[in-house]
């Protein structure tokens, strides 16, 4: 497991290199380390090198592999940054620090009365399909103020910041800017955006967490 831990030091390195280009503090930037399809037996060397926060696709897999995981390292902070259906929220509330993916009112809406009759209110992303895709998920650019405002206004969320999945043919400073500017009309401070391929990017127009995956622990045996 030695190659994973030298994976994540270079990861942190280039993090770091491309902070320093844009903000006198490179540990304002998060590094989100993707584990999906990863067993606990993959994921504990990078804890043991002292990665904390992990991101998450799925709330079936995650509710197999980390509860036990957290016995071991009670301060991860864990992030759902795939779909979430609206049956799985009550699973997702308690075992998720973040939810990245809010994307739609009728998810929002179940959030919200979840939140309210447990008391767990994890942190959320709203999610920005910036490329207007018909077969990804996300808020339209247009419609973005109108949904942070019922997020955060009317159900009361804690909206925390937006997320983006830029298109994977296209460049993705365009998308990554466009996301900046859209949380900085709403006032909201943290952007997750930047996977594997061009989180270095990201950073440099203005990140405060990226996604990283394979860079990591490799190439995975599905997407």
């Amino acid at each position: 497991m030695a190659g994973v831990t030298e994976n994540l030091a270079a990861v942190r390195g280039e993090i770091e290199t491309a902070a320093k280009s844009v903000n006198p503090d490179p540990a304002a930037v998060t590094l989100i380390a993707v584990s999906k399809t990863f067993d606990a037996e993959a994921i504990r060397p990078v804890l043991q090198a002292g990665q904390r926060v992990f991101g998450e696709n799925r709330v079936q897999e995650a509710e197999g592999k980390w509860p036990q995981l957290r016995e071991e390292f009670p301060d991860v902070e864990l992030h759902l940054i795939g779909p979430l259906q609206t049956n799985k929220v009550k699973h997702a509330l308690p075992l998720f620090d973040v939810i990245q993916t809010v994307d739609r009112p009728k998810l929002a809406r179940m959030l919200a009365d979840q939140m309210e009759k447990t008391g767990h209110r994890p942190d959320c992303y709203i999610q920005v399909n910036t490329g207007e895709e018909e077969q990804k998920a996300g808020i339209p650019p247009s419609e973005v103020d109108a949904f942070v405002a019922l997020c955060r206004d009317e159900l009361n969320l804690p909206v925390v910041g937006l997320m983006c999945i830029p298109p994977v043919d296209e460049q993705p400073s365009p998308h990554f800017a466009l996301l900046s500017k859209m949380a900085e009309r709403n006032g909201l401070k943290n952007l997750s955006m930047g996977m594997s391929a061009d989180f270095q990017t990201a950073v440099m127009l203005g990140a405060t967490h990226v996604r990283v995956g394979s860079a990591i622990f490799g190439k995975r045996d599905y997407p």
